[in-house]
C-alpha cells in the first residue's frame, strides 16, 4: 500500500532543504481506511514483541497523528499524546496534547525518518514533559542525511526502529510498476511458433494464441 499509494518517482524538496528522486507521503497509507487499520496492527505487533508495555504512544504533530490513533484504536489500551512544533500561545500554553501522566512509558513515533529531526524534538519534548521514552520507532527510514544517527544518539538509551526503509518501498513500487506496463505490441511480425499475426513482441513474437 505504501508503493501504491504514498510512493513517487520525480523530482522533489524535502523539508530537510536537498533533493530527491522519490518522495514518500506516508499520510496517503495512514489516513487510509484499511491502511489506517495496518498501521495500527504493525506498530503494535512490533511493541508487544519488544515488550516495550507502553502507557502512550506520540509524536510530532503531524507525521505521527494518525499513527497514534490507529495504534491506540487498534491496541484498545495504550493512549495517545501529539507533541506541538512550539507551545501554543493561549489557553494552558502546554506543548503536550492528550495522554499527560508525568513518569508514565510512551513509545516515540514518526511517519518518515530523513534527518531525524521532527523525531528528536518529539523525543526532547516528552522527555521534558517528564515521560519515560522506552522506544522510538517509525513507519519508513530513508537511511539518509544521518537520520538514523540522530535519532538513535537522542533516544538512547531507549532503541530506535524503523518497519520498512525507503529501499523496501522503492523496490516494490517498481515491481508493480512492471506488473502493470502495458503489453508491447509487435507491428508486422509474425508469431514465432505458428505464423499467425503477432500481438505481442514481449518477451518474444507471439500471436493471440500463443501470447500465453
Amino acid at each position: 500500500m505504501l508503493a501504491h499509494k504514498s510512493f513517487r518517482l520525480g523530482e522533489f524538496k524535502l523539508s530537510s532543504g536537498g533533493t530527491s528522486d522519490y518522495y514518500i507521503d506516508c499520510r496517503a497509507t495512514t489516513l487510509d481506511a484499511k491502511g489506517s487499520r495496518l498501521t495500527g496492527e504493525v506498530f503494535s505487533d512490533e511493541i508487544r514483541r519488544r515488550g516495550w508495555k507502553p502507557q502512550a504512544i506520540g509524536g510530532l504533530t503531524m507525521g505521527a497523528d494518525p499513527i497514534v490513533v490507529a495504534v491506540s484504536v487498534v491496541s484498545g489500551k495504550v493512549h495517545g499524546f501529539l507533541v506541538r512544533k512550539a507551545e501554543k500561545q493561549h489557553g494552558t500554553g502546554q506543548r503536550i496534547e492528550g495522554f499527560r501522566e508525568k513518569g508514565a512509558r510512551v513509545v516515540i513515533v514518526d511517519d518518515v525518518c530523513t534527518t531525524g529531526a521532527s523525531t528528536v524534538q518529539a523525543i526532547e519534548a516528552a522527555r521534558e514533559f517528564g515521560f519515560e521514552v522506552v522506544g522510538v520507532m517509525c513507519l519508513v527510514e530513508r537511511e539518509e542525511a544521518k537520520g538514523r544517527p540522530n535519532v538513535e544518539k537522542a533516544a538512547a538509551p531507549a532503541p530506535f526502529v524503523s518497519i520498512f526503509t525507503a529501499r523496501d518501498v522503492r523496490a516494490e513500487h517498481v515491481s508493480q510498476m512492471d506488473d502493470t506496463a502495458p503489453v508491447v505490441f509487435a507491428v508486422a511480425a509474425s508469431c514465432e511458433v505458428c505464423g499467425r499475426p503477432a500481438v505481442t513482441n514481449a518477451p518474444r513474437n507471439r500471436c493471440a494464441v500463443h501470447q500465453n
